[in-house]
């Protein structure tokens, strides 16, 4: 059964960033941290994440399900001067982070999540947003790069994504299939040709699920994976999570 939507009750100053009263509407927050890129065609850089709080989807290999619920009420002033002040080094100097992450949770439940990109990119950060392709991505800046997932069978959310998206991605864009058995993957591959997705972003991403560190789940050998991509001759990119290479998978705030 699918929860009830997520709903938020009642809706300084710091290195480039110029706050403004208008800026004292609140969003909830889950954490703010600064790490590598771990995922997609930019995994390695390093990156500043924002994650917002809540989520209308339940799929069964979450690995986020603490961002559900909680977070920290914060206007859109004190997300900036956090996002600046991670980007500075011990002595005060830039650090030279060029790129924010915003994700989840569900990052586009929550309405303060569009002047917070526009901000971003006012003062030259490179932005991104993961999504989970339910919600239209249609009112974020063209400049912010979307990553968006398609929900497979397995996910225990089929079916949630709105086709409206395909419209609204673009050549910087990429679309991300997060598989966990054979008939994941051939729906992953078959929506990626029928849409002919690898025409229209940047990369088409097919990522495995891992193992669960509490054993909730079974992952998917990542070998497995490569092999039917290989035999089929897809168009797309295997994506492992680097950052749970690099830290223990339980691991938060990387």
């Amino acid at each position: 059964m699918r929860p009830p939507p997520f709903l938020l009750p009642g809706q300084g100053e710091s290195g480039r960033y110029k706050g403004s009263k208008q800026n004292a509407t609140l969003m909830f927050i889950t954490e703010i941290f600064k790490s590598i890129q771990g995922e997609g065609t930019r995994a390695g850089l390093p990156c500043i994440f924002v994650r917002l709080t809540g989520c209308n989807l339940r799929c069964t290999w979450c690995d986020t399900a603490y961002a559900f619920h909680g977070g920290s009420k914060m206007t859109l002033d004190e997300v900036m001067d956090q996002v600046e002040a991670l980007n500075l080094r011990p002595d005060g100097s830039s650090a030279g982070v060029t790129l924010v992450e915003l994700t989840g949770g569900e990052p586009l439940l929550q309405e303060e999540v569009y002047p917070l990109a526009e901000q971003l990119l006012a003062v030259g950060y490179a932005v991104m947003i993961e999504t989970s392709g339910e919600r239209f991505i249609g009112r974020l800046p063209k400049e912010v790069i979307k990553i968006v997932d398609v929900k497979c069978p397995d996910s225990g959310e089929p079916d949630t994504f709105d086709e409206q998206n395909l419209a609204e991605l673009g050549p910087q864009d990429e679309v991300k299939f997060v598989i966990s058995s054979r008939a994941d993957y051939e729906f992953a591959r078959e929506f990626t040709r029928r849409h002919h997705l690898a025409h229209k972003v940047r990369e088409v991403l097919f990522s495995p699920v891992q193992d669960d560190p509490e054993r909730k789940w079974t992952g998917l050998e990542p070998r497995a994976l490569v092999e039917w991509m290989l035999e089929d001759g897809l168009p797309a990119r295997l994506g492992l999570q680097l950052h749970k290479i690099v830290w223990d998978p339980a691991t938060r705030g990387v």
